[in-house]
């Protein structure tokens, strides 16, 4: 049997990713074999679990992924480990659907942490409410976070209910957060202390009442029943993909690296960071990220940029998604305003803005099939070339317009960040030799 726990808070910024990546990196140092997702896209948050965990992480979504999927996820993830834990997104009841609608549905007790930080007698009430608001949510307890003083600590206690469990506090500590900036955290593999700060803040864990109960005393948590999986039908077979990772291409789900190789094809990573010349490939895939962090030492990879030119000029597919649509375009702005000429490839100039741009589910329709996957980016691409398609947002109109997706011959480019298990066939085609338009 496993343990589970979604560990969600009354909004962003409470500490949710700390608390989750530190209770994992606990029981992983001490043996247990640790299993962790992501509520809700995300390619941030999942690189400092994944690092806690020694695994990779995948995102929970009702909508992108559909129940099914993560239903088999969880499943397959449970046979493997004694701990799963779900990091929430924002707040528990936001989005539709939210981190409680997964918790309810599949059984998950809800850790709250709660940033108790300016308040005493009102953390009983935001406890309360978060426990309550939606009847049948499975409940785990409560963990007060960056709280000032031991006496600070007994004022929130005193305040709870007593069926809200008190699982402990965490002291303010400037050394306990995770860095962040625009888009979100820090990337994980950018820090070179990164896991002494993980180990920090399991240590600071382990003396709570979370950080101390072991887990056979646990409640058991009982994995979805599931079909077996589908087998998926080899589109790629043959085919050899060049997908450019590292610190500027670096928003990348694994969930869909295994997909790809899972229809039959090879990948050759390559860092373009690093003065990697193109592999050798029949199609290139050029994540998000953070170009914009980059764009000079992008501007200066002339060489790439003309492998590149030739890739597409001899038919050859490349997708293009979020920051790897920014690195193509003839010039890009980043937050200083300073101006770099970039790849060129598409014709206008991405802008990093200085706020949000976009946010939210959307859906790629074409030939029957629907691809589902989000879209979150703060920059805007201003051109005059006419988009070959329109993703659809999820809400309809109210989500705001849909992602243009531009096709130049065999370049196919979107700021939409698709989720490739939902539809395998449209998928491939993204990176297969058959026009999209």
């Amino acid at each position: 049997m496993t343990v589970a726990i979604l560990i969600a808070a009354p909004a962003s910024g409470q500490g949710k990713t700390t608390v989750a990546a530190a209770l994992a990196r606990l029981h992983a140092r001490a043996g247990a074999r640790v299993r962790a997702f992501k509520c809700g896209p995300d390619f941030l948050d999942p690189q400092w679990l994944a690092l806690a965990t020694g695994a990779p992480v995948d995102s929970l979504d009702l909508w992108i992924n559909g129940e099914a999927d993560c239903a088999m996820r969880l499943a397959t993830a449970a046979r493997e480990a004694e701990l799963l834990i779900v990091e929430g997104v924002m707040g528990l009841f936001d989005g539709q659907p939210s981190a409680a609608d997964l918790a309810r549905r599949f059984s998950i007790p809800v850790l709250a942490v709660i940033d108790a930080g300016a308040m005493a007698g009102t953390f009983g009430a935001v406890a309360h409410g978060l426990r309550t608001w939606r009847p049948g949510l499975p409940w785990a307890g409560v963990l007060a976070n960056r709280v000032g003083s031991a006496r600070h600590a007994d004022m929130l206690r005193e305040a709870l209910d007593p069926e809200a469990g008190w699982l402990g506090h965490l002291a303010r500590d400037a050394g306990l957060s995770l860095p962040e900036r625009h888009l979100g955290l820090q990337q994980a593999g950018e820090l070179p202390d990164a896991l002494e700060r993980l180990d920090r803040a399991a240590d600071a864990l382990a003396t709570t009442p979370l950080g101390r109960r072991a887990l056979q005393d646990w409640p058991r948590w009982q994995a979805p029943a599931v079909d077996a999986a589908a087998s998926v039908p080899p589109l790629l077979a043959g085919r050899r993909i060049a997908v450019a990772r590292d610190a500027a291409f670096a928003f990348v789900y694994p969930a869909n690296v295994a997909l790809l190789r899972a229809m039959g094809a090879e990948l050759a990573f390559f860092s373009p960071l690093a003065g990697d010349a193109l592999p050798a490939c029949d199609a290139l895939w050029l994540p998000g990220g953070y170009p914009e962090l980059h764009a000079a030492a992008l501007a200066a990879r002339m060489d790439l940029r003309g492998q590149i030119a030739a890739h597409v000029a001899a038919g050859r597919p490349l997708w293009a998604e979020c920051g790897g649509m920014m690195a193509l375009a003839e010039t890009l702005v980043d937050k200083q305003g300073q101006a770099h000429a970039l790849w060129g490839l598409l014709p206008g100039t991405a802008v990093l803005g200085r706020r949000l741009a976009a946010l939210g589910p959307h859906r790629f329709t074409l030939g029957g099939e629907e691809l589902r996957g989000h879209s979150f980016h703060w920059s805007r691409f201003e051109t005059a070339l006419a988009p070959a398609f329109q993703t659809e947002p999820a809400r309809g109109a109210a989500a705001g317009a849909g992602e243009p997706v531009y096709v130049r011959g065999s370049l196919r480019a979107s700021w939409f960040h698709p989720w490739f298990p939902s539809s395998p066939v449209l998928a491939a085609r993204l990176f297969g030799s058959e026009p999209l338009a």
